[in-house]
């Protein structure tokens, strides 16, 4: 008997394949209807630094746990039917949010994902019936119904922590790179082993980093010394930059991740295009007899 035996049933997910058909089904619908933009962007939270999906959860089920309070306490039939009502409104963009991020996730956590999807939708269907017996004056059968919902909410919601934090969907690829990279400038080279104009790839240490020398291209500062060096590492689920192609983006130039179209500056790794929403490191450079030295953590040693 496994010691966690409730996260070794749903570790079993990764390993479905047969969820694939419907979890792609479901990613191209979203794509289709929701081609990367302004609006794309809104829904994985880029404006707001992190995902937006975990921020509208909290509306639907603080509403229906709510109800569920009321409905074992006598004389509140009336505000259990109006938090029920806005759980369901509330689901509907909370989950638009959810299906948008689950567009842009590895085929692992989708299988994950599309059962958590399945079950927020059974959730939000027995709630509007319950909400339906409560119109119709049958507070009983609503209670039930929305007795079942929680659950089933429970389940989805379970899923979508477990999709999070056990498989790492939304989190920042590079959140501990401040402890991997030593204080202090680092050689990376000879500069001239970098061609100017084309990401390349270097190694800093176990940490792998993108080098870009920007010599000739437009907006070069005089002062600039014509290098951007990044994090390798994607953000959003760790693809590697140095495979992914330069273009302008918001009068930006920008590399952008090969894995998801994530675009982000070479010059300060703000996020100008998601899926990502977490931005990308950049180190300062210099050049010291011909060779290329990075420091992340702004040290003057």
């Amino acid at each position: 008997m496994p010691r966690l035996p409730l996260v070794s049933t749903v570790d079993k997910l990764e390993g479905a394949a047969w969820l694939d058909p419907a979890a792609g089904t479901v990613s191209r619908i979203v794509k289709k209807v929701l081609p990367q933009g302004s609006v794309t962007d809104a829904l994985h939270g880029v404006p707001l630094g992190h995902p937006v999906h975990p921020l509208m959860v909290t509306v639907p089920l603080g509403a229906w746990v709510s109800a569920a309070v009321l409905d074992v306490l006598p004389g509140n039939e009336r505000a259990a039917k109006t938090l029920v009502a806005l759980g369901v409104l509330s689901a509907m963009p909370t989950a638009l949010t959810g299906v948008t991020d689950f567009s842009q996730l590895d085929t692992l956590q989708q299988r994950t994902g599309v059962v958590h999807e399945a079950s927020t939708a059974v959730a939000t269907v027995l709630y509007a019936a319950s909400w339906l017996a409560r119109k119709r004056g049958n507070h009983g059968s609503g209670k039930l119904l929305g007795f079942a919902g929680l659950a089933v909410a429970g389940i989805g919601g379970f899923l979508g922590g477990h999709l999070s934090y056990r498989q790492g969907a939304g989190v920042n690829r590079n959140e501990d790179l401040p402890e991997e990279v030593p204080a202090g400038w680092h050689s990376l080279g000879p500069v001239e082993a970098f061609p100017a104009g084309r990401p390349r790839t270097a190694q800093l240490g176990s940490v792998p980093v993108m080098v870009l020398r920007r010599e000739g291209m437009e907006g070069q500062d005089a002062n600039d010394d014509g290098v951007s060096v990044l994090a390798d590492t994607c953000s959003h689920l760790g693809g590697p930059l140095h495979e992914g192609h330069l273009q302008e983006t918001r009068g930006q130039l920008c590399v952008v991740c090969p894995w998801h179209g994530s675009a982000f500056s070479v010059e300060s790794g703000e996020v100008m295009r998601g899926p990502a929403t977490a931005p990308q490191p950049v180190f300062r450079t210099r050049i010291r007899d011909g060779h290329l030295e990075v420091n992340l953590t702004g040290s003057e040693d």
